[in-house]
């Protein structure tokens, strides 16, 4: 990985719980039906084992795929950030285009991102554009609809 993998403490926690009931409750179940399925007999007319292996080969694909960003996992408490000033990753920003409309975003991890929610990755391009920015300063971003300005209008981060 060519950048570390920043994530939130409450990110890195679903990340591990989804890890965890894929191995330790839903893959064994899984195993037992395949077991139970090619007992029957005929396997290629088998609807319980012919899905159950599809199923277990996207369970295993998926928990190594968990497994790999876990490990690359950077956790990052917000709460613990010093320069309060600035925008940094685990921040709460209101921000502000040329039409003044406002939106409000925290940075977060890409892997705990969802733009309905307002939880941004952090190398999403708006986010890249806004780093290090303080209360008051202007952005240009390149987006998918063209080129917008953003204004930094509030950061926050959450109490230690």
């Amino acid at each position: 990985m060519d950048r570390p993998n920043y994530i939130t403490p409450a990110g890195y926690a679903a990340l591990r719980q989804e890890y965890e009931a894929l191995f330790a409750v839903e893959r064994p179940k899984l195993v037992d039906t395949i077991a139970w399925a090619a007992g029957n007999g005929d396997r290629s007319e088998n609807g319980d084992y012919i899905y159950g292996r599809k199923r277990l080969r996207e369970i295993d694909r998926r928990l190594g795929w968990l497994s790999k960003r876990m490990k690359a996992a950077k956790v990052i408490d917000p709460a613990r950030q010093e320069d309060r000033s600035k925008l940094w990753f685990g921040a709460t920003v209101t921000i502000a285009d040329e039409d003044d409309n406002e939106r409000v975003l925290t940075l977060v991890g890409d892997d705990e991102a969802d733009a309905g929610q307002g939880r941004v990755g952090w190398n999403a391009p708006l986010v890249r554009a806004l780093r290090g920015a303080s209360v008051g300063d202007l952005r240009r971003v390149t987006l998918p609809a063209g080129e917008r300005e953003y204004e930094v209008i509030a950061i926050a981060y959450p109490d230690p």
